[in-house]
């Protein structure tokens, strides 16, 4: 599992129609935390590690996946069901 950004982060709550306050409750997380991770800048979100495995794993729980870099940049899609 690699580490995600911040673009990342807010695309995947697009996609989801996820609130601050919903990710944080998924991930258990408080809504500070994601609010933060989400305006950092750089290829970091910021946060501590285990805060952002949380995060990362409660958005692919309720269905994107991370796109690593591979060339085209980094992203997220909705997984196949």
């Amino acid at each position: 599992m690699g580490t995600i950004n911040s673009a990342q982060l807010r695309a995947a709550r697009a996609l989801l129609r996820m609130t601050a306050d919903d990710v944080a409750k998924a991930a258990q997380v408080g809504v500070a935390t994601v609010r933060r991770a989400e305006i950092s800048e750089g290829d970091s979100l910021g946060i501590n590690p285990a805060n952002e495995a949380a995060i990362r794993a409660a958005l692919e729980a309720a269905g994107v996946e991370f796109i690593e870099e591979n060339g085209g940049g980094p992203g997220v899609r909705l997984q196949k069901n």
